[in-house]
């Protein structure tokens, strides 16, 4: 028996046997009256929801912290977040259902928010700090009905924090720990992290301003460096609401986020000194009228980022963006819950390098060309029955001022039968989704191809779900994803690259299991398994098999305990050879690797200390051929709520 069959037989073992017991994606037991809003735009009940949909909530985001967004996303069921386990400066890769980076769309309250300038048109979640998040909601699938462009296996659906209900609180929260590789036992304090925030309510007013900083030093960026390097990242976030009146209120907000992270030479295997600075600002309205079984909401923001390169290979890059999203929901009489909506987007970038021969850097792509409008029009239907059918659809009408209209839609019908113990639910769905190509691809003028077509996704699932009132919730989806006009960087000879449509269509099919096992009133069992098959030529750095287990105990009110086990499956990754100037393929081992976590609440839970030891057997391992990874690391902090 092989190492990934052994565990996944004691994953399933363990699983199946509380269930048989009936004591019951890596998150905390959801009570029946939990909601969700992603896959809807409604506060509905999660038992009427069809769709694939993970919600991390403000609890178990206080059992993980120390760790960034991009570590707890990647713990839950079907994704993988390469470059968690690196140097806190790595370059994220979002893996979700054989996808990549462009197919995921990340929202904060709402509002998509994307990198005009990035290759793929993604978010950077580096750019986010953890303890100004409030809840983390994860649709898997296919949702360009809703969403638009990018939503095409996931869409990450990010809360931030609101303002108290008295009329000043505080919050400081601050934590340090080593960071270090396996080879490293000096455990040195090498990771600062910390966060102040001040907020309240008066009368109709509320407000919210927090600030946070991280820095980072003490492992290399490659596997073979020397000379540590070193991330520093600060965040800042106002965010002020008042209400006009019971039937009106206005929101605003506006942040900054910047970091820089040294990184070194990954071609040529040698430590540099090259930085990446990126900086990020975002301003936000979010005005919402409510009227008798409805409500009008406009979602409007402007984003702004530069990103500056230091290296053999100089560059700058700069994006704007400007999203409004208005929509109106109506609910007839709890039965169907209607969105009537129109999305409008501007995008735009700009690029500077040193062309062969120049000594200085020279705009390589003008933002007069560089740019595209969106605008559109979308609705979605929900039908909640009283005998426990469910359907939720929706299609969205795009308008490309590059490619012209283009039609997406959805279909999820659900049924859920209600039984003594708790219920069973099935579900199914067939959904489209495209995604554009970015501004990099189009108009970059040695890779880029003004005539690359939109690829184009159709997703199925079909899933069962089983609940049991008060001790847990199985599931199983089997999803299928078939992809056309699939871009990819391709190799046209005599050392040309470009961007090109591929004409092949491609698959990606798989099964995702959640478990989530009340053992006892304080020991809880959470766990995960994912089996994802794609195409060889596409498989890049997506494990077949990946599992997440967790146990959690609440030793009393005020002692929390928590261990974590994660496998990870073989891997192919793609290095460039210098020799034949190919790439050639190598595969990565499996490896596993196991979490602590212990807190304790004191001064009438005022005061919040906690510790995690991360790799606790310091296992050797492969996340990119050719760059570190941290072994055993141990952090400690606190939260002080005033």
């Amino acid at each position: 028996m092989n190492k990934k069959t052994m565990v996944f037989g004691v994953l399933c073992a363990t699983s199946w046997f509380g269930f048989a017991q009936q004591q019951t994606d890596s998150t905390k037991i959801e009570q029946l009256d939990e909601v969700v809003i992603t896959d809807s735009k409604f506060n509905l009940k999660r038992e009427h929801s069809g769709k694939v949909i993970t919600k991390i909530t403000q609890m178990e985001l206080q059992h993980l912290q120390g760790k960034s967004i991009a570590e707890i996303i990647n713990s839950t069921a079907g994704i993988e977040i390469n470059g968690t386990k690196s140097n806190a400066g790595q370059n994220l890769a979002y893996y979700i259902r054989g996808g990549r980076n462009r197919q995921v769309l990340v929202l904060i309250d709402g509002n998509a928010v994307t990198d005009a300038s990035q290759i793929a048109n993604d978010y950077d979640l580096r750019l986010l700090n953890a303890d100004q998040v409030e809840s983390i909601e994860i649709l898997k699938g296919a949702s360009s009905t809703l969403y638009g462009s990018g939503a095409a296996t996931a869409v990450i659906n990010i809360k931030l924090k609101k303002a108290s209900s008295k009329a000043v609180s505080a919050n400081f929260q601050s934590v340090f720990g080593t960071n270090q590789s396996q080879n490293d036992t000096n455990y040195a304090i090498e990771d600062f992290r910390n966060t102040v925030s001040v907020n309240g309510t008066l009368k109709n007013f509320n407000y919210l301003a927090s600030f946070g900083n991280q820095y980072t030093d003490g492992l290399s960026a490659i596997s073979k460096g020397t000379e540590s390097d070193a991330y520093n990242a600060i965040n800042g976030n106002l965010k002020l609401g008042f209400a006009i009146s019971e039937a009106f209120k206005m929101n605003a907000y506006a942040s900054f986020d910047k970091f820089k992270a040294d990184f070194d030479d990954a071609f040529s295997g040698i430590d540099t000194d090259d930085i990446s600075k990126t900086k990020q600002y975002r301003l936000g309205v979010s005005p919402e009228f409510a009227y008798n079984n409805g409500s009008i909401t406009l979602n409007a923001a402007y984003n702004s980022i530069d990103r500056d390169i230091a290296s053999s290979y100089p560059a700058l890059y700069k994006a704007n963006s400007f999203i409004a999203d208005v929509f109106n929901r109506y609910n007839f009489n709890d039965k169907f819950y209607t969105v009537l909506g129109v999305n409008a987007q501007q995008n735009e970038m700009e690029s500077f390098v040193i062309p062969f021969g120049a000594n200085g850097l020279e705009q390589s792509i003008d933002p007069e060309t560089a740019r595209f409008n969106i605008i559109d029009p979308y609705a979605n239907v929900v039908y909640v029955s009283d005998f426990g059918l469910h359907i939720n659809a929706g299609a969205r009408f795009n308008n490309h001022s590059e490619y012209g209209s283009h039609l997406v839609y959805s279909l999820n019908p659900s049924f859920k039968k209600d039984m003594n113990f708790g219920y069973i639910k099935g579900l199914a769905s067939y959904s489209t989704a495209y995604i554009t190509p970015s501004l990099y691809q189009l108009f970059e003028p040695t890779y880029g191809n003004s005539e690359l077509k939109p690829e184009e996704n159709i997703t199925i699932e079909a899933g069962a779900e089983l609940h049991i009132k008060d001790k847990g919730t199985f599931s199983v989806v089997y999803f299928n994803r078939k992809e056309t006009n699939f871009i990819d960087f391709v190799d046209l000879g005599s050392f040309v690259y470009q961007y090109k449509n591929i004409d092949t269509d491609f698959t990606a099919s798989g099964l995702e299991f959640t478990a989530n096992y009340k053992v006892t009133k304080q020991l809880t069992f959470n766990a995960n398994a994912t089996y994802t098959k794609v195409e060889e030529d596409l498989n890049l750095r997506i494990p077949e098999l990946k599992m997440n287990a967790r146990l959690d105990y609440q030793v009393c009110d005020k002692t929390f305990l928590s261990l974590a086990y994660q496998f990870n499956d073989d891997r192919t990754d793609s290095v460039f050879n210098n020799s034949t100037f190919m790439n050639d393929e190598v595969t990565l081992e499996s490896y596993s690797l196991l979490d602590f976590y212990v807190s304790h609440n004191v001064l009438n839970n005022k005061l919040k200390l906690f510790a995690n030891v991360n790799n606790i057997f310091n296992e050797d391992y492969q996340e990119l051929f050719g760059y570190s990874t941290r072994g055993r690391n141990v952090s400690v902090g606190f939260n002080l709520s005033l």
